[in-house]
């Protein structure tokens, strides 16, 4: 029986940390690294990674896609680059067309038919084509905000309105993540930005709004999204980010879904970095208004560098396994923790046939 080969394409935050937790498990051998960074190109996977090799085969890491990922030469690659769907596209269709599955961090990939439907058959098709399956997935979207308020849902006879809130730390993610927010920049700085579209907020919420619709059966008729600075009275510094006091320290962003002309879905999402500097305590909070009423509180927080790590690589063998196309967390099962040998979860068709 052999071990589950898998891929990585971008080692920043999320990438690394997903290869750190996947060299702790059973029955994986991590194969191929893709990534541009010029201070992680050409070097060693675990030299990168800070660890000793073993016996693990060695792994360096490499710019050219095309060489890292041939085809057949993994059961999955996650891909840990991008924000959105078009940014995404490209690498993912790269990968399906190898005949690869692919777990994608991108937040638009939560769901894409929210905001890019045509991309989304897109993807569906070339998936379909080549055998394969292609999910979205993360700590929010992915889970929080979505998967577990449909999962509470489950015990409602009647669901009248939904509300939720996840308050974070955004300390554990990369670079990218930052300038989204806004991080570090002038109050002016980040107004310009929301209004060109530079600065993003948090990238999720039509995603999370039309799985929770769409999963529960309510016709979406339209989202609005506000976004506003936290401004920091404090120095803040952590491994991705810088800010003076004075400066923006993350983005307060809330998200409304209407149903039938009724506000149904409302989310409040503020997240900024190292929050405990200003005595803010972090949480995430449901609460369903319906047959019955179910309110759910989680302090502090399901950390997210963590929590999209783990999501991403418990969700490894749904995928595998999954029928082939594009698949959202309402296709396949609920992921979770991987104790066990990771092969005797996967029905990998060498395996099947020994």
């Amino acid at each position: 029986m052999r071990n589950v080969k898998v891929g990585i394409w971008g080692f920043g935050a999320m990438g690394s940390g997903m290869a750190k937790m996947l060299l702790k498990k059973k029955g994986i051998d991590i194969v191929g690294v893709c990534d541009m960074h010029p201070e992680r190109v050409n070097k060693s996977m675990y030299e990168v990674l800070g660890c000793e090799r073993g016996e693990k085969p060695e792994v360096i890491i490499n710019s050219d896609a095309n060489v890292v990922f041939t085809e057949e030469c993994a059961d999955v690659v996650l891909i840990a680059t991008d924000s959105f769907t078009k940014g995404a596209f490209d690498k993912i269709k790269h990968v399906l067309e190898r005949k690869i599955n692919v777990i994608s961090t991108a937040e638009e990939m939560a769901y894409p038919q929210a905001q890019e439907p045509e991309l989304a058959k897109e993807l569906d098709k070339i998936a379909k084509e080549n055998g394969v399956s292609v999910l979205g997935t993360g700590i929010n979207p992915g889970f929080v905000l979505d998967l577990l308020i449909l999962a509470l849902t489950g015990t409602c006879e009647e669901v009248d309105y939904i509300k939720a809130a996840r308050v974070n730390d955004l300390s554990p993610f990369g670079t990218a993540v930052m300038v989204e927010q806004g991080v570090g920049v002038t109050k002016e700085v980040f107004e310009k930005g929301v209004e060109d579209g530079s600065i993003a907020g948090h990238v999720g919420f039509p995603e999370s709004i039309r799985m929770i619709t769409d999963g529960i059966g309510w016709n979406l008729e339209k989202i609005d999204q506000t976004r506003e600075p936290i401004m920091s009275n404090v120095y803040r510094k952590s491994e991705y980010a810088e800010v003076q006091a004075g400066n923006v320290a993350g983005c307060r962003q809330c998200g409304y879904g209407y149903v039938d002309g009724q506000m149904k879905v409302e989310m409040e999402h503020p997240q900024q970095i190292l929050p405990h500097l200003e005595g803010l305590s972090t949480g995430d909070y449901v609460s369903i208004k319906g047959t019955p009423n179910i309110d759910l509180q989680i302090t502090p927080e399901i950390p997210g560098g963590i929590g999209t790590i783990a999501m991403c690589v418990n969700s490894i063998p749904h995928v595998i396994n999954a029928i082939p196309g594009l698949k959202t967390m309402l296709d396949i099962p609920v992921p979770r923790a991987i104790m066990g040998d990771v092969r005797e979860l996967v029905q990998l068709k060498e395996n099947v046939e020994a």
